[in-house]
């Protein structure tokens, strides 16, 4: 089957629910934030802010890669710029299953701590309602390429139990 690529806006719970979604399933999970700021030595806003987003983008090119080439089922929680850049979407949907996680701004923004939103470059310093409106003006850009995801999940009702339980009812017989 090849790995469980999530996909979607950012602070939508890829990471959270990837962890949890491995961890039912038996599997390894990577986040490829931290597989980039493994390799690099550096935080995530550090290599955009020295070495700029093209250079990131380059480095979770990389991270895809080398997680496609070490074969088997596994979870990704992947950027949420990943999918836009290049080739992304297509590549990891050749390589294995991609899960689109959709949720409103609004969603988003009630799930994000303060810390959560220092982490990400484009979402530092702005207020609730700056947030909320940033994302909604940013989102149906990147909808285009979220869309191309095997499967949507719309996870603004569910739990991140409830989430779970349901990603691992489809892939936990490692079948699509």
């Amino acid at each position: 089957m090849g790995p469980i690529f999530l996909v979607g806006y950012m602070g939508c719970g890829k990471s959270t629910l990837g962890r949890k979604l491995a961890r039912r399933l038996g599997v390894p999970f990577f986040d490829t934030d931290s597989v980039v700021e493994e390799r690099e030595g550096a935080s995530v806003c550090d290599i955009f802010r020295y070495e700029g987003e093209t250079r990131f983008r380059e480095l979770e090119r990389a991270a895809i890669e080398t997680i496609i080439a070490e074969g088997g089922v596994c979870v990704v929680s992947t950027g949420g710029g990943l999918p836009l850049w290049g080739d992304n979407m297509e590549r990891m949907n050749g390589a294995g299953h991609t899960v689109y996680l959709r949720r409103t701004a609004e969603q988003i923004a009630g799930r994000l701590t303060p810390y959560g939103r220092r982490k990400r470059p484009k979402l530092s310093g702005l207020n609730d309602v700056e947030l909320v409106e940033y994302m909604r003006s940013d989102m149906p850009r990147r909808e285009l390429f979220y869309a191309k995801a095997h499967s949507t999940v719309e996870c603004g009702a569910m739990s991140d139990e409830e989430l779970v339980a349901r990603l691992s009812n489809e892939f936990g017989d490692g079948r699509r």
